[in-house]
């Protein structure tokens, strides 16, 4: 069972397909989505794959339970995230499947907004409760945006896409724009353009109209296959796939526990030392060795699917 939980975030670089596989509908290879909402999601699976991947790829080191570890070092890798044959002990590591937080849209001021509506803040505040999460600001309501916001024309009008919706200014809003700026978006400088945009450009829609944007106005591209011989379009080579845009923010929680061996010796690493319990240094060993970029989802020699993490402080 999982003792401790993180949240972390991921901010889409580069367009991510999380694909579902062919479908009969408009687009030929849509993104995944939530069965009762139609939310886009990324399968949690999917989402410990990738983060995987990223680690066996990691050859610094690091320091965990006071000894230096290779962040790629197979045995360890496999304790934390479970063996090759999965038959042999479980994994101490889990995901949640990462859900939608905040959504880009065209804006006709400010370049595009970030929306977001009452279903998800309210799902997205149970999930951290799960971790124990303090500090965080009430809701803000729908048809809301922060204070000092630059998206509004006429005072209390935003026009995202081709709708125009009547906001108004809120101090619930603001507080919360703040809050998830500081905690959201990664750190650093070169991430302060973001941070201040977060703060005053965030719409909060109504639950039906989020899900309409996040329906129809995600990134459609035709792709189309070359025929090496002729030159020209392969017969039957011609398909859409479906793109969460750059900038979105999706959410997840990291799940950590005991390592499933029964040996300390066999623990490495992670053996309970100076009052350290397992899943507290399992826990540690990902939060030092997750780099700050990772590629998701498919399409990654065309350069999709770049996302950088953030794991909430607590």
């Amino acid at each position: 069972m999982f003792k401790r939980v993180r949240p972390f975030f991921l901010t889409v670089e580069t367009p991510l397909h999380a694909g579902s596989g062919t479908d009969l509908g408009v687009v030929d290879l849509p993104i995944q989505r939530e069965r009762h909402t139609g939310f886009p999601k990324f399968e949690g699976s999917g989402l410990k794959g990738g983060i995987r991947e990223a680690f066996e790829t990691n050859h610094a080191e690091i320091k965990v339970n006071s000894q230096e570890v290779k962040i790629s070092d197979k045995d360890v890798i496999s304790l934390v995230f479970g063996p090759e044959n999965g038959d042999d002990h479980g994994s101490a590591i889990g995901f949640t499947d990462a859900r939608l937080l905040l959504f880009p849209v065209k804006s006709m001021k400010g370049v595009f907004a970030w929306i977001t509506c009452p279903k998800v803040l309210g799902r997205f505040i149970t999930d951290l409760s799960l971790a124990n999460v303090q500090g965080i600001p009430k809701l803000p309501e729908e048809n809301t945006v922060p204070d000092d916001c630059k998206l509004l024309f006429e005072g209390n009008k935003v026009i995202l896409e081709e709708y125009t919706f009547e906001v108004k200014m809120d101090e619930k809003c603001s507080k919360f724009a703040h809050w998830l700026s500081k905690n959201v978006i990664p750190k650093g400088q070169i991430f302060n353009y973001w941070t201040q945009k977060l703060q005053k450009d965030l719409v909060i829609l109504s639950d039906d109209d989020f899900k309409d944007f996040v329906n129809l106005s995600t990134e459609v591209i035709t792709r189309v296959k070359i025929n090496n011989e002729t030159g020209t379009v392969q017969t039957g080579a011609l398909f859409t796939e479906e793109y969460l845009p750059s900038e979105t923010i999706l959410y997840s929680l990291i799940l950590t526990s005991p390592i499933f061996v029964g040996k300390d010796k066999n623990k490495k690493v992670f053996a309970k030392n100076n009052g350290k319990n397992e899943e507290d240094l399992v826990m540690e060993y990902f939060i030092k060795g997750l780099p700050p970029v990772i590629q998701l989802g498919g399409n990654s020699t065309i350069g999709k699917g770049i996302v950088r993490t953030r794991i909430m402080d607590l």
